[in-house]
């Protein structure tokens, strides 16, 4: 399993975290030994939306190769909805399995296409402008239709990522990463 976590400016940074904490567990508790990811963007840097800086693992290149990929929101996201070049790379993750985000992480997949006749969800102030990518919006706080796979308002991270590890590496291995986690929620 490979996964791209895609970074961009003023993103919020819990969206990645939540579900990079548990999910990093399935490789460092040994569900999933050979799991791999990369931290991806554009540019070879990255601020968060309050200034922290972040330094990529990968800048650019095509997103094929992934199992799949994570895009996270925040008020960067606005900005990057018009950006053709940002679209088109997402785009490249055509093949991956999973096309996943939270928050408004689903309206840059909705505009790269991905979102089309499926159900999503994303920030609660965002359900409007998410319609017109998606066949529905379901409010709730993770929701799956095929491959594709959103979460609502950043602590849905942390949700995201258990039920992405129940996904992947079963409901003990989720039970069990929830408790290390200490995640009641």
């Amino acid at each position: 399993m490979k996964l791209a976590y895609i970074l961009f400016n003023d993103m919020t940074l819990l969206d990645l975290i939540g579900a990079y904490d548990a999910l990093n567990r399935l490789k460092t508790m040994n569900y999933i030994p050979d799991f791999k990811w990369d931290l991806i963007a554009l540019t070879e840097k990255v601020s968060d939306e309050s200034g922290i800086t972040l330094l990529p693992t990968k800048t650019g290149g095509s997103l094929e190769s992934y199992d799949a990929v994570f895009v996270p929101g925040g008020d960067g996201h606005g900005p990057l909805l018009h950006d053709n070049n940002f679209i088109a790379w997402l785009q490249t993750a055509t093949p991956a399995a999973w096309k996943i985000s939270v928050c408004t992480g689903s309206l840059l997949l909705g505009a790269a296409g991905f979102l089309k006749d499926k159900e999503a969800t994303t920030h609660f102030d965002y359900y409007e402008p998410l319609q017109q990518y998606c066949k529905t919006v379901v409010i709730d706080r993770v929701v799956e239709d095929g491959n594709i796979i959103t979460a609502g308002a950043v602590s849905s991270s942390i949700d995201l990522g258990l039920f992405l590890c129940q996904k992947w590496a079963g409901a003990e291995a989720a039970a069990s990463i929830r408790r290390r986690m200490d995640y009641r929620g």
